[in-house]
């Protein structure tokens, strides 16, 4: 077995992994997956335009006007006016969407702890180095 074909098998394990880690975390909190990485990328980001937030989560705007008005109607996130452009409408988290936002962080937070301690310290130093570099080839 090549390199590239042992990565690639590494890489969809660790993706299976972590999905599944994800969706065991998520499934008790009564929302999906995607509507937890909105509420997510919201957290870590503040309030954003409907446009920032497609983007930022790949899918087009239309996915994201129908996963919005069900977050809405859950009381997790409240649209508001954009004061800069009366066209668009900002997106943000409301108290009870904070409070998911920092419980699911925290679980974020502790799992890389766990994942980080298998490491040597040179090889966490290696893994901060590497991963930016595979973000930007998306």
């Amino acid at each position: 077995m090549d390199q590239i074909e042992r990565l690639a098998g590494l890489l969809v394990e660790f993706y299976e992994r972590f999905s599944s880690w994800e969706q065991g975390v998520v499934k008790e909190t009564g929302i999906t997956l995607p509507q937890m990485h909105t509420l997510e990328i919201l957290g870590a980001a503040g309030q954003l335009r409907m446009k920032e937030l497609a983007e930022k989560m790949g899918i087009t705007t239309g996915a994201l006007t129908v996963m919005v008005d069900r977050l809405v109607r859950a009381g997790l996130v409240a649209r508001q006016p954009n004061q800069e452009d009366r066209r668009s409408i900002r997106v943000a988290l409301t108290p009870e969407g904070e409070k998911y936002f920092q419980e699911h962080h925290q679980l974020h937070h502790q799992l890389t702890h766990e994942l980080a301690s298998a490491l040597e310290p040179e090889e966490l130093t290696a893994l901060l180095a590497i991963i930016p570099k595979l973000n930007a080839s998306f």
